[in-house]
């Protein structure tokens, strides 16, 4: 089935804009691609067909932990040679939001982390992913902007490194900052500095919390980082006074459910938290996350709210209401995605 096919049988409201606001881009790679450039560059892979590569690509039942998901990224950074091939992967991404009817979508990716392999310029790296983000929006209709990611895992100075290259291309399409990677033995303590210096530039803040550590990393996230979306942040339920906090300050989550199960943050989709934020009344978003890795799309996941999570007709379209709320756009923007999306069904 292919995913127009699969969108089209999605429990998605037409009158409401598809909205993705948490998907990596370097964990959104076609197979293909990464044939293609490996045979492009003499890349040795270990397999040479999409069925062989599939294994070390996609995430088969759950991993380990959350750096064992992250180990998937290892084929992307093997072929990420060039800015070439970062603008090439960047564009296919608005490609495959196109192909899922997506309607706005935000992309984040750590420049760093992708051009580790080869040593390629962080500055460099993301400037090629705005090329290729734009290229994408002037072929498929889909607006897309771009969230610069700072891997914590990687160390403080390859994070600044990494968030003076959002900064410099915010007139490119970057619009916010994030903080990804290993959180549970790199607190978003040490990074205080780089938050204020991102807010002072005008960048939006969204940070990874509440997956591999607890309620206290999100709390930690709003209070001193000055996160106004948290990603995932599901492990917030672990302390009643952080929830009332993110209602309080009306933080928006980036809830990706099938990566929580994946990674085993939650024990299985039963079990997951998603239905209990929302019918507290927060502003929760639903998002795919890596689906390169994860091997879904974003309906994909409205299919699992509805049949594993148990979330109605109207939470559905709630959640699509929400990311059009959350999301780093201005009110123009805002308004004219829920205009194009009400047209559909006059």
């Amino acid at each position: 089935m292919t995913l127009q096919a699969q969108a089209d049988t999605a429990p998605i409201a037409r009158d409401v804009p598809l909205i993705d606001l948490h998907r990596h881009l370097d964990g959104n790679v076609r197979l293909t691609t990464i044939l293609d450039v490996a045979r492009t560059y003499g890349i040795r892979l270990p397999a040479d067909t999409v069925e062989g590569l599939r294994p070390y690509a996609q995430i088969q039942g759950v991993a380990a932990s959350v750096m064992d998901f992250i180990a998937r990224f290892d084929l992307l950074k093997l072929i990420c040679v060039d800015e070439d091939v970062v603008a090439r992967i960047a564009e296919e991404n608005v490609e495959d939001a196109a192909n899922e009817g997506i309607d706005y979508i935000e992309l984040r990716c750590s420049p760093a982390f992708m051009g580790e392999r080869y040593g390629l310029d962080p500055t460099r790296v993301l400037a090629a992913v705005c090329r290729g983000v734009r290229a994408g929006m002037a072929r498929y209709p889909v607006q897309a902007q771009i969230i610069g990611i700072m891997s914590r895992h990687m160390g403080e100075e390859s994070c600044w490194r990494e968030l003076e290259a959002a900064i410099a291309l915010m007139s490119e399409g970057v619009v916010g900052i994030d903080l990804a990677g290993d959180e549970a033995n790199f607190p978003g303590t040490r990074f205080v500095k780089h938050f204020a210096r991102a807010r002072a530039a005008g960048l939006r803040i969204t940070v990874h919390a509440g997956e591999a550590a607890g309620a206290w990393s999100v709390r930690q996230a709003i209070e001193e980082l000055g996160a106004e979306r948290i990603g995932h942040g599901v492990r917030a339920v672990e302390d009643p006074a952080v929830l009332q906090l993110i209602a309080e300050r009306g933080v928006a989550l980036e809830v990706c459910p099938t990566s929580n199960v994946q990674t085993q943050t939650v024990s299985g989709y039963e079990s997951h938290p998603l239905p209990q934020l929302l019918r507290r009344g927060l502003l929760v978003t639903l998002n795919t996350d890596d689906p390169g890795i994860s091997a879904i799309d974003l309906p994909h996941e409205y299919r699992i709210a509805r049949d594993r999570l148990g979330l109605t007709t109207e939470e559905l379209r709630t959640l699509q209401a929400h990311a059009l709320s959350a999301a780093f756009i201005d009110e123009a923007t805002r308004a004219a995605l829920l205009h194009k999306a009400r047209s559909r069904t006059t």
